[in-house]
C-alpha cells in the first residue's frame, strides 16, 4: 500500500526554446518573450510529512545555504500563507546543473510547493500556488501550472501552447553561468521588437533563437565550444542563459547516435520534449 504521507516526484527540467529580450525595465529587471517547453528528464523530490513542524532538507547542495535554498523557501512560503504547523522531510535527487538554464531550482521550487500542498492537505489552487512561486523566482509559475508555454513580462504572464514533441541531446559544458552577469553585460540585445504568440508559433524552429546566446559565447569560451560542436551536427541552441546548450533531433535513435558521438569532457543527455509536466502526471495518479 502507498504510504498516504509520503510522495516521490519529478521535477522536471525546461528549455527555452525561443528567448527574445525586448527590453529593460526601471527596476532593472528585463522584458523577455520565449516558449518554455518541459523535459522527461530532471530531478526528483521525496516529501515525507511530519507532524513535529520540522523542515528537513537532504543532503545539502554545495554553495547554496539552505536558508537560500529554493525548496526549503517554497515550503516556508507555503506555511506562511496557509498557517501551516506542519513539517516534512526532504530529500532530493539532484540531476540536473546548477546555473545551466535548465529551471532546476525553480522546478525543485513547483514540485515542493504541488507535493507540500498535496501532502499537508491545504487544496490550494493553482492560481495561488503560482503566485506563492513568482515570489520565489519568475520561472516558478510555468513549472506550478504545468503546461508548455509561451512567456511574456519577466517570464510570468503564461498562455498555454501546443509545441511539437521532438527529442534533445542536452549538453552541459561544465561551467555555471551567471544569470545577472549575463543581464548586466552592455553587450546583450536588449531591444528586440515584440512579436506576437501567433507569428513566434507560425515561424519554422529553425528561425527561432536566444538573445543571450551570443553574450554568454563571448563570456564563457567553453559554452561556444559546445555551440561549435553541437551545431554542425544538429540545430542547436542555449537555453536560458546557459549554460546548457540543446540540439534538436527529429528521432530518438538520432539522439542516441549523437550521443555515442558526444566528447567525454562534456556531461550530456538525452530527453524528449513535452508540453504536459511529468509533475502533473505524477499528481493525478
Amino acid at each position: 500500500m502507498p504510504d498516504p504521507g509520503r510522495l516521490t516526484l519529478p521535477a522536471p527540467a525546461k528549455l527555452n526554446r525561443m528567448l527574445h529580450v525586448t527590453g529593460r525595465r526601471t527596476d532593472g529587471y528585463h522584458e523577455l518573450q520565449t516558449l518554455f517547453q518541459f523535459l522527461d528528464h530532471g530531478d526528483t523530490l521525496t516529501l515525507s510529512r511530519r507532524d513535529d513542524g520540522e523542515l528537513r532538507l537532504t543532503p545539502s547542495l554545495e554553495s547554496i545555504d539552505d536558508g537560500d535554498n529554493l525548496i526549503l523557501r517554497a515550503a516556508l512560503a507555503l506555511r506562511d500563507a496557509t498557517g501551516c504547523r506542519l513539517g516534512a522531510d526532504l530529500h532530493l535527487d539532484k540531476r540536473l546543473p546548477l546555473g545551466g538554464g535548465l529551471g532546476g531550482g525553480s522546478s525543485d521550487a513547483a514540485t515542493a510547493l504541488l507535493g507540500l500542498n498535496r501532502l499537508w492537505e491545504l487544496a490550494l489552487p493553482l492560481d495561488t500556488l503560482a503566485e506563492l512561486g513568482l515570489s520565489l523566482g519568475a520561472d516558478v509559475p510555468v513549472f506550478v501550472r504545468g503546461h508548455a508555454a509561451w512567456a511574456e513580462g519577466i517570464g510570468e504572464r503564461l498562455t498555454p501552447v501546443e509545441l511539437e514533441t521532438p527529442w534533445f541531446v542536452v549538453v552541459h559544458p561544465g561551467v555555471s553561468v551567471s544569470t545577472p552577469a549575463v543581464f548586466r553585460a552592455p553587450e546583450l540585445t536588449r531591444d528586440t521588437p515584440p512579436i506576437t504568440m501567433a507569428r513566434a508559433l507560425q515561424g519554422e524552429t529553425a528561425s527561432w533563437r536566444n538573445d543571450c546566446e551570443l553574450t554568454v559565447r563571448e563570456l564563457y569560451p567553453a559554452v561556444a565550444s559546445v555551440l561549435d560542436w553541437l551545431s554542425d551536427r544538429a540545430p542547436a541552441m542555449l537555453t536560458g542563459t546557459g549554460a546548457c546548450i540543446f540540439a534538436r533531433l527529429d528521432h530518438e535513435a538520432d539522439a542516441t547516435a549523437l550521443l555515442a558521438d558526444m566528447p567525454s569532457r562534456w556531461t550530456s543527455f538525452k530527453a524528449q520534449g513535452l508540453n504536459r509536466s511529468p509533475l502533473h502526471d505524477a499528481l493525478d495518479r
